[in-house]
């Protein structure tokens, strides 16, 4: 099977994890879990890290410190991977979703700026949903495949309704708008390092900001609000979500490969758009000029979605449709959904992803864009 996204393990993995194994620091408590951090806001050009079990972690510790309480709302986008929406869930809030743009598959900022016009209301200094007069207290932008929205627009908009902004970030390490790297923009940032990432620890999330008491709250949080260094003393409910140092060991292999790995996911949107480019009515994503995005997943959008899944299946070449929208997986139907056209679901239907493992071969992606242009033959 040729991988959607496969890891490519070819640097120092190995050797860092065997010191691990060797030393007996496999758990939370090791040098390479600060060094992963360290490293993780090096690139991101944020002043701190906090290293989490995985992405999901991630969000539900900078949801909690951003003040996010029982029946609060937080603003998402509708199409994301629903990590995202479960830690607002984890957090006791509820999601009010925005349609994405058609074209960049972000959240839609016109409609944001519509919503938050006609559908909220000030009261000393909080926002409220008109419908209920319940709390909204962030927006969650999702940096879908490694792509950004209008980063200038959105917080504009935010800081007009005074809110704050947290990144879910975990598509997009690698990925600069303005010359700045995601993850920076908002109060916190949140990555993720699954094995299909674009670095991965097999598990792992990170959480960046350059508020050192936001960084010191979110270490304290994960591991188990640990207050005193020798006895077992706690000072409120915290949660088991440091990453372990076996997993950071990895990590910071991974981290010394990624100018290589985004280099090679470039060269993988090249080939592929030169190679599909004018077949069919096939559609890539749009990339705004201020954004240089790592183009983690590399996407096509087409009315023949599904028979290109299946031909691409069917020769062993790992390929999936875009992600169900938020607001018709029944957990979340009963949710304020924001939208016009519901664009939402006219990606869905027609958006898939093909391999592009950073260790792919050209002949091999040459083979999957041959078995795409064949359905349109």
């Amino acid at each position: 099977m040729l991988l959607l996204s496969g890891p490519n393990i070819s640097g120092n993995e190995w050797k860092y994890v065997k010191e691990c194994l060797d030393t007996g620091w496999v758990s939370s408590v090791g040098s390479y879990v600060s060094k992963f951090e360290n490293m993780m806001a090096e690139y991101t050009g944020c002043k701190y890290g906090v290293a989490t079990s995985n992405g999901t972690a991630a969000l539900h510790i900078a949801l909690l410190l951003t003040g996010v309480k029982r029946d609060d709302y937080v603003i998402a986008p509708n199409v994301t991977f629903i990590a995202t929406i479960n830690a607002i869930k984890y957090n006791n809030a509820d999601p009010i979703l925005i349609d994405v743009d058609e074209e960049t598959w972000q959240m839609d900022l016109d409609l944001l700026e519509e919503f938050l016009e006609n559908e909220t209301d000030e009261k000393n200094g909080e926002l409220f949903c008109v419908r209920d007069g319940r709390a909204i207290r962030c927006i969650l932008p999702v940096h879908v495949l490694g792509n950004v929205c209008d980063i200038d627009k959105l917080l504009a908009i935010a800081k007009k309704y005074n809110l704050k902004v947290i990144e879910d970030a975990t598509e997009s390490l690698g990925t600069f708008y303005k010359g700045k790297h995601t993850g920076g923009f908002g109060s916190m940032g949140c990555f993720s390092f699954n094995g299909n990432k674009i670095i991965t620890t097999g598990g792992g999330g990170v959480i960046v900001t350059n508020d050192e008491d936001l960084a010191k709250k979110a270490k304290h949080l994960t591991t188990q609000a640990k207050s005193d260094p020798f006895e077992y003393k706690h000072d409120e409910i915290g949660y088991n979500f440091r990453l372990v140092n076996v997993l950071a060991a990895m990590g910071v292999a991974q981290l010394e490969l990624l100018p290589s790995f985004v280099k090679r996911k470039k060269e993988i949107d090249t080939f592929y758009k030169k190679e599909l480019n004018g077949t069919g009515d096939i559609r890539f994503q749009k990339v705004q000029e201020e954004t240089d995005p790592n183009y983690w997943l590399f996407t096509i959008m087409t009315e023949k979605q599904k028979e290109v899944l299946k031909i691409l299946n069917d020769n062993e070449m790992q390929s999936r449709p875009f992600w169900v929208p938020m607001n018709q997986l029944p957990m979340f139907a009963q949710n304020i959904y924001f939208n016009h056209n519901d664009c939402s679901d006219y990606i869905y239907k027609r958006c898939l992803s093909i391999p592009c493992s950073t260790n792919i071969r050209d002949e091999e992606m040459a083979s999957v864009s041959e078995k795409i242009r064949s359905v349109y033959q």
